[in-house]
């Protein structure tokens, strides 16, 4: 989505598709300031047993902003990220992150399996792909 877009998340969707009101109502719920956090939506996502791309889809026809990613990648303020490479990558890491690779980048429902492989915190596995020069997409809300 270019900068001129900003605000018109919607449009980014195929005509036809409509607002949820069950999912629309949790995510006005849980809104602020006209965001809402990542967390936040993939907690609707789990409470409404919906996939995280409808309600990712309900955020955008709202016309919300999503917040603070999981992965660090976005929504953190003046710098947008806080995802910083990894000082260093495991063999093994690298190997899970690599074979998860689509279309040359790496989904962001694999990064999250992974860091749960693992045991480390999504944002440590964003990280790991940062060092290795791998970008992550998409994501499961559709902010990207």
């Amino acid at each position: 989505m270019t900068h001129e877009d900003k605000g018109h998340f919607s449009k980014k969707h195929p005509e036809g598709l409509e607002i949820i009101p069950e999912i629309a109502e949790a995510i006005k719920q849980k809104a602020s300031d006209g965001t809402i956090t990542c967390a936040a939506a993939h907690g609707i996502a789990k409470e409404l047993n919906r996939p995280p791309s409808l309600v990712g889809m309900n955020i955008d026809f709202l016309e919300l902003s999503l917040s603070k990613c999981q992965l660090g990648l976005y929504g953190y303020g003046p710098g947008k990220r806080i995802v910083k490479p990894a000082e260093t990558v495991s063999d093994e890491l690298e190997t899970a992150i690599r074979d998860s690779i689509v279309d040359g980048r790496v989904p962001c429902i694999s990064l999250w399996n992974i860091a749960e492989r693992f045991g480390i915190k999504k944002m440590d596995a964003s990280s790991a792909c940062d060092a290795l020069k791998i970008k992550i997409k998409p994501c499961q809300l559709g902010a990207f």
